[in-house]
């Protein structure tokens, strides 16, 4: 059937306003959920480079630190679900802004740490006040591009890991630096209440800057918000009549716990590497975690970050979204096998190489992994299911340090090669299970990835 010349020129007029729509929607959000996720992973991480300072001053040894480097994902994966499902009743502007508010409330407390017991009890509350901010962000994106689109904007949201790294390496090791030469304080504690502080500052603009959704931003002309309404409308049947509906019903369903095991294995990589990188930096270096260990701390995240921001704009066809994260869990497992032995063979150069290909692995990878649910997930099934794949997944970050630690107590002379290795394991198992989504039924979300797509600029 053809189509008349003023049918087509009515299309034309709907893609070129949805198009606007979007552009517009990229530039006034993402911006400020950048600059939560940035805030959010640095306050996440930056116990790394307390670690030495907190077993002199405080007795915080190696065990109770991993400890309390993994327990704050137990309150995390306790509290992700609710936190999501309140995050749909109270909408994300408040909800978000209450959770950075909150965290950044305890992040700031861990400059008053006086012993481990105080220290794992800090680091479990900042993981229950955390709960719900990645997978409110991921939901609320969800509701606001459509899956052509969605992930180069969670690519773009996923940047701010390499950011709060790239910049919060250097910041960290910089306030440390800092709060030492003071002298009536710890350089630690300064780190801890200033980057605190910083989360608080930021819930608050959060407040003025998100819009809950398209039928409510300002930014939008009405043409603007009423095509963009209709395309999601348009996603959320046909994902309502692909997917599971209601909470229990996502809870429970098979494809959903699939993806919470790939997001499990991918974790372990991630936070087996980012708790400990400053520490294995300055032993690559043979230097003490300050300046130039942040420094040099921050070429991973810089490297990562045009990785993840390139294939997050190409992964918008099914083969590429499958074949890519093959090939990167592959490598995100193969670079941390290799900067194993290069600490072992004393390689300082290939190890930060090998540490820096393997952190561009995982950033790109992850993008591609949350395109997965999001294609058949939505309403209260969306907040359920996501909650549930990245409050569970991201126990990843509470077995990645223990088991490292493990493995170096068993294997002491390999020079912490072993605790290393483990965590490469994991990503070979999540690239299999991603080439296998090959064999899964195509969800009518998916098969319109295969349509022309104009990224956005």
């Amino acid at each position: 059937m053809s189509t008349s010349p003023d049918r087509a020129a009515t299309l034309s007029a709907q893609g070129t306003t949805l198009k606007s729509a979007i552009s517009k929607a990229a530039r006034h959000l993402m911006p400020m959920l950048v600059i939560l996720y940035f805030v959010a992973f640095l306050d996440r991480t930056n116990v790394g480079f307390a670690q030495a300072a907190l077993k002199a001053d405080r007795g915080v040894g190696d065990a109770a630190f991993a400890l309390g480097a993994g327990i704050f994902f137990i309150g995390y994966a306790i509290f992700e679900v609710p936190s999501n499902l309140l995050l749909k009743k109270f909408g994300a502007r408040f909800w978000l802004a209450r959770i950075s508010i909150t965290w950044g409330i305890v992040a700031a407390a861990f400059a008053f740490t006086t012993n481990d017991v105080m220290f794992n009890v800090l680091r479990f509350l900042l993981g229950v006040t955390e709960a719900g901010l990645f997978p409110g962000v991921i939901m609320y994106l969800s509701e606001w591009f459509p899956n052509k689109v969605r992930v180069q904007m969670f690519a773009i949201f996923y940047l701010a890991q390499p950011f709060s790294q790239m910049i919060g390496a250097p910041l960290s090791g910089g306030l440390i630096s800092f709060g030492d030469a003071l002298g009536f304080a710890r350089g630690w504690q300064v780190m801890f209440f200033v980057e605190g502080l910083l989360a608080i500052i930021v819930g608050i603009a959060a407040v003025f800057f998100l819009t809950n959704s398209p039928a409510q931003a300002k930014f939008l002309n009405d043409d603007e918000k009423a095509a963009l309404s209709s395309a999601m409308a348009v996603e959320d049947q046909v994902r309502t009549e692909d997917g599971p509906q209601g909470i229990w019903r996502a809870m429970a369903n098979w494809k959903v716990w699939y993806f919470t095991v790939i997001y499990f294995a991918l974790q372990i990589a991630v936070y087996g590497t980012t708790f400990y990188l400053p520490q294995e930096v300055a032993g690559l270096l043979g230097k003490k975690v300050g300046w130039e260990v942040g420094l040099v701390s921050a070429i991973p995240w810089l490297v990562g970050l045009f990785a993840c921001y390139y294939f997050g704009r190409a992964a918008h066809t099914i083969a590429r979204r499958r074949n890519w994260g093959t090939l990167f869990y592959i490598g995100t497992g193969l670079f941390i096998i290799g900067s194993a032995w290069a600490g072992v063979s004393n390689q300082p150069f290939l190890g930060i190489v090998f540490i820096t290909l393997a952190v561009a692995s995982f950033l790109s990878v992850g993008p591609i992994t949350w395109a997965y649910p999001t294609s058949f997930l939505t309403g209260a099934a969306a907040a359920a299911g996501i909650g549930l794949i990245n409050s569970l997944g991201n126990l990843g970050g509470f077995v990645a340090p223990l088991m490292r630690t493990a493995f170096n107590d068993a294997m002491p002379t390999a020079s912490g090669a072993w605790g290393v290795v483990s965590l490469g394991v994991f990503a070979f198992v999540a690239a299999v299970m991603i080439y296998l989504t090959k064999f899964f039924r195509t969800s009518k979300s998916d098969e319109m990835l295969d349509e022309p797509v104009t990224p956005l600029h």
